[in-house]
C-alpha cells in the first residue's frame, strides 16, 4: 500500500518555560489541522545551559501530557505529591483532568 505525505511540517527554534531552549514542531498555529495534539516540542542541546532551567511549576486542566526522553533524563513533580525521573527509552504520562499543577526538570547529565 502506498502512503502519500501530505503535509511536511518544520519545527521553529524557541524558548518556553524558565528559558528552555526547544524546536516547537507543533504549536498553536497547528492545533486546528492536528487536533487532539496541542504541542510537540523536540530538545536537542547539548549545552546544559539551554535546558536546565527547565519548566517550572504551571498549571493544566483538561489535556493529557505525554514525555518521550530519547536520550537524557527529566524529572517531574506535581501537586497531587507524585514525582519522578524518567531516562532513556521512557515515557511520562499526565492526565490534568479538572486541573493540576505540574513541573519538568531537566538536570544536566551526559545527553
Amino acid at each position: 500500500m502506498e502512503r502519500k505525505i501530505e503535509q511536511e511540517v518544520r519545527g521553529y527554534r524557541t524558548k518556553d518555560g524558565a528559558g528552555v531552549s526547544l524546536v516547537r514542531v507543533l504549536g498553536h498555529q497547528t492545533v486546528q489541522e492536528y487536533d487532539p495534539i496541542l504541542l510537540l516540542d523536540s530538545f536537542d542541546s547539548m549545552n546544559p545551559e539551554d535546558y536546565t532551567a527547565g519548566f517550572p511549576m504551571h498549571p493544566h486542566r483538561g489535556i493529557e501530557t505525554i514525555s518521550y526522553i530519547y536520550r537524557g533524563f527529566m524529572t517531574h513533580r506535581d501537586s497531587l505529591g507524585n514525582e519522578d525521573t524518567i531516562g532513556d527509552g521512557e515515557v511520562q504520562w499526565m492526565t490534568a483532568g479538572s486541573g493540576i499543577m505540574h513541573e519538568e526538570k531537566l538536570p544536566a547529565a551526559e545527553r
